[in-house]
């Protein structure tokens, strides 16, 4: 059936209007492809700089019509039997709300990928195992790919994480199994994807100025569980374990924890992950092989590699494939990166804890920390009680900077009344050397100066990474000056 229903899409490609709503990561993979296919491609975006002109002019030269600027991606262009939009775009763009209006299906790159998922050579589809979650995605997809490949797939991380789904789908040789990464927007705009496998790691407050409500993104992650899939959740999550237990007519149910597993699920024993779900209590992995450049085992990274070791599992790999796999995994930039050690203080760059659920995992890592936090919540700040109650103990002091570190000093008013408390205004480029000496002149030996913003960093940063390679630089001339 799903062969069939493929093809059946192929071939409604040839000819028809489609227009690629957004020139980002995903766009332009979407537009060559449908191209190739056959269709007549209109491709528009609202930016209108050097780089979005670059990416318009090779589009072009491939016979893509692509309009740039606020009104053109704002208008429908006539004759459109297909919009494919870019995960960013909200449902109340007006192009999307005018091909809604008028019947137009709007679908998102990962649901086109999903529909031309290439045949195997033992004639099977692609196979395809999911993940997503508030936090943790990237982490848990790039553990899942490694452990494929030890188990002998040909695997790729691909989705959210960087790498476009229709460019994987699109390989010449094609890979048997992609570990996918779904984000709440991708989700939203998915319909028949059916993973055999899905993981849902967490869901805490995130993006609510895009879904409107924590309802509405709660609804669009439990899309990820669909009929006859393995629905593999999250027992210390209580949002994770309900959407799973309501999860229709799965496959298989499967819960991973942080404490020992019962029968049916994957947890931690002795020191070591242990599965009873798809084996009788095998140890998969040690949990000191998650330990990296001298840092703890975090408990969240305990938690991502258990759900990567279910994804894995499920679809045969055996528990050497997951050890090997996770001895081979690094953590990218910016997660819990020890960058330096001055005056017996530990310095961690967790810039990547974009919202109070990521920052209260890095806070629980670490028994004495000195706090740098701050950025733009967007509709996170329901957080920001638990996660001050739930860290309180663990604070020795607290640096606070950008748009929204009033609310943040707020919150640790009401739960947190006796923990010292800087506020650093400036936003230009020298803040966080600012940031970084307030820190220093708070902290203690042993204690760790943490930058778990919380936040995101558009207020005074390119992007995360940025925001972390400038908390960076000012240890590094820390310890100069030291």
């Amino acid at each position: 059936m799903a062969a069939d229903l493929t093809e059946s899409f192929r071939g409604q490609l040839r000819g028809l209007a489609v227009c690629v709503a957004g020139l980002g990561v995903s766009g332009p993979p979407a537009a060559r492809e449908l191209t190739r296919l056959g269709a007549r491609v209109t491709a528009v975006d609202s930016r209108s700089d050097e780089a979005s002109r670059k990416i318009a002019a090779e589009l072009a030269s491939a016979g893509i019509s692509v309009h740039l600027g606020e009104a053109a991606a704002a208008s429908l262009p006539a004759g459109t039997g297909l919009v494919v939009t870019s995960p960013g775009w909200p449902p109340n763009a007006p192009l999307l709300q005018a091909a809604a209006g008028a019947g137009i299906d709007v679908i998102g790159d990962v649901e086109l990928a999903w529909r031309l998922r290439p045949v195997l050579a033992d004639g099977s589809r692609q196979l395809w195992l999911a993940v997503t979650g508030t936090n943790g995605k990237t982490t848990t997809v790039r553990m899942l790919d490694l452990m494929l490949k030890a188990a002998g797939y040909r695997s790729i991380a691909a989705g959210n994480v960087g790498t476009s789904l229709v460019d994987v789908v699109a390989d010449r040789e094609p890979y048997e199994v992609v570990a996918v990464e779904l984000s709440s927007f991708q989700l939203h705009w998915s319909s028949t994807i059916r993973a055999r496998a899905a993981a849902l790691l967490n869901v805490a407050s995130h993006h609510l100025d895009w879904h409107g409500s924590f309802a509405a993104y709660a609804q669009d992650k439990a899309k990820i569980f669909v009929p006859g899939a393995t629905v593999i959740g999250n027992a210390d999550d209580q949002v994770s374990a309900a959407l799973a237990a309501q999860a229709d007519r799965p496959g298989r149910r499967v819960m991973f924890r942080l404490g020992e597993p019962g029968q049916g699920e994957i947890g931690v024993a002795g020191g070591f992950l242990v599965d009873r779900a798809f084996g009788s209590g095998e140890r998969l992995a040690a949990t000191a092989d998650l330990s990296w450049s001298g840092q703890p085992a975090a408990p969240h990274n305990i938690a991502d590699a258990l759900a990567a070791a279910a994804l894995a599992r499920s679809c045969g790999a055996r528990a050497g494939a997951v050890s090997a796999g996770l001895a081979r995994f690094r953590p990218e930039p910016h997660r819990i990166a020890l960058i330096g050690h001055v005056a017996g203080v530990d310095y961690v760059d967790d810039s990547k804890a974009t919202n109070p659920h990521a920052a209260a995992a890095s806070l629980a890592a670490y028994p004495q920390v000195v706090w740098v936090a701050g950025g733009l919540l967007r509709g996170a700040e329901c957080d920001l009680d638990r996660l001050v109650t739930d860290a309180a103990a663990r604070l020795r002091g607290v640096v606070l900077l950008g748009a929204d570190r009033a609310k943040i000093a707020a919150a640790l008013g009401r739960h947190a009344p006796d923990v010292p408390v800087i506020e650093v205004s400036g936003t230009d480029t020298g803040t966080m050397e600012l940031v970084v000496k307030a820190a220093a002149g708070l902290a203690s030996p042993g204690d760790t100066v943490l930058l778990a913003p919380a936040a995101q960093s558009f207020d005074m940063f390119r992007d995360y990474p940025a925001r972390g390679e400038a908390f960076a630089e000012a240890v590094r001339r820390l310890g100069a000056l030291g």
